[in-house]
């Protein structure tokens, strides 16, 4: 054999000694932690969930799927808010964990993750009432000790179904309120699109106007020597600007709605809602009309001009919202507070004070009264005018 091959051999020798070096150091070096945590739930498809349960016990709410969206079954199966059902499952499936904590059920009950001790209860059902999965939120951890999650606040947490606790660096933001997932906003309208509200109850009705310039509001048929008190009157004529309820149902019971208020607005929209009270409580029904019942036709709308065409589409839209307020509204019944109840029914003597009289400075026909050009009265320009009084400059 040559000296060249030899030489060669020998190179080839010494890069498999240090290659065999480099990989017994990689081998024996510790494996890295991942970047981060992995996810509580995985793999979890929303299209297969039938139902939600939070809570446990007597206090459990019940969201249950029906057509494209959710009902809480807690409230008669009143629409839940879909945003808020997006939310819930967010909540849930970025729940991020550390290494495993126990798997021992013993520890469940210390942990605050027993599904009667819990704060926080989820699960999630398939449409034959099999549990799909969940999660039970316990207590906080002062101090992570995990490797993999970080210094600082921890949450105890597990994975249903199972015994398993992990330690989540931070605990899942959860409502748990059966109210919490409804759109408690019943109307919102704008104060310069109101023309007219009328306020009726057994013994009283009046209606405010808005004034021309929408900057004021008038009382139609105000009573002689009488005024409007305007802060009462603005309270009462924008009552529609955010009415919200604090519970709703189905049944009305022995409920009689015998008062009403009714918000007229320029584009023909008419809300009613009929009101009535019991258990110093105030309870509410609502619904929409439009009034404008002028049709538009194809042709109205192919020969229109463009301030014509928006004109045209706006009244569409406003009938179209009217007819949807009255589907989606009818036959519930809700509970609204004390401070919107007021606005809603406060009677016309709350409205009207008197009118302030002009100070009269004499009596007409006094005797002992100054007359203009008098040859006796006293010319205050006089120097002496304050000797004759008596009295000191």
């Amino acid at each position: 054999m040559s000296d060249r091959k030899l030489t060669i051999l020998g190179i080839v020798a010494v890069l498999m000694v240090i290659w065999a070096v480099v990989q017994s150091r990689i081998s024996s070096r510790p494996r890295a932690q991942p970047d981060a945590p992995a996810y509580l739930i995985q793999g979890l498809d929303p299209a297969h969930i039938s139902s939600i349960v939070l809570g446990a016990g007597e206090n459990a709410v019940t969201l249950k799927r029906q057509g494209r969206g959710f009902v809480v079954l807690n409230k008669d199966n009143y629409p839940a808010k879909a945003g808020e059902i997006n939310n819930l499952l967010a909540s849930c499936l970025d729940i991020r964990i550390g290494e495993l904590y126990t798997d021992d059920a013993a520890n469940h009950k210390d942990l605050g993750v027993a599904e009667e001790d819990a704060g926080t209860v989820v699960k999630f059902f398939r449409p034959d009432s099999s549990l799909l999965t969940g999660v039970v939120v316990g207590k906080a951890k002062e101090q992570a000790s995990v490797s993999s999650v970080e210094p600082g606040q921890g949450t105890y947490v597990r994975l249903l179904p199972g015994d398993k606790v992990y330690l989540a660096p931070k605990a899942p933001s959860i409502k748990s309120r059966a109210i919490d997932y409804i759109q408690q906003q019943l109307i919102s309208v704008k104060r310069e699109s109101i023309e007219s509200v009328t306020v009726a109850s057994p013994d009283d009705e009046y209606t405010l106007k808005a004034k021309e310039d929408d900057k004021g509001i008038v009382l139609e048929n105000m009573p002689a020597g009488k005024k409007l008190k305007s802060n009462e009157a603005n309270g009462v004529f924008t009552s529609l600007a955010n009415l919200r309820f604090d519970d709703v149902k189905k049944k009305s019971g022995e409920l009689t709605f015998d008062s009403q208020f009714v918000c007229r607005l320029k584009d023909s929209t008419v809300y009613t809602v009929k009101i009535a009270k019991k258990d110093d409580k105030t309870y509410i029904t609502c619904s929409a009309e439009f009034t404008d019942s002028t049709l538009v036709t194809e042709r109205e709308i192919r020969d229109a001009n463009e301030a014509e065409l928006k004109q045209k589409e706006a009244k569409l839209l406003a009938r179209d919202r009217a007819k949807k307020f009255s589907a989606k509204h009818q036959g519930w019944i809700y509970e609204i507070a004390d401070w919107n109840a007021k606005n809603l029914t406060k009677k016309l003597s709350d409205l009207i004070e008197d009118e302030e009289k002009p100070v009269e400075t004499e009596k007409p026909g006094d005797p002992n009264a100054i007359k203009v050009g008098d040859p006796n009265a006293i010319n205050v320009g006089d120097p002496n005018v304050f000797k004759w009084l008596n009295v000191e400059e």
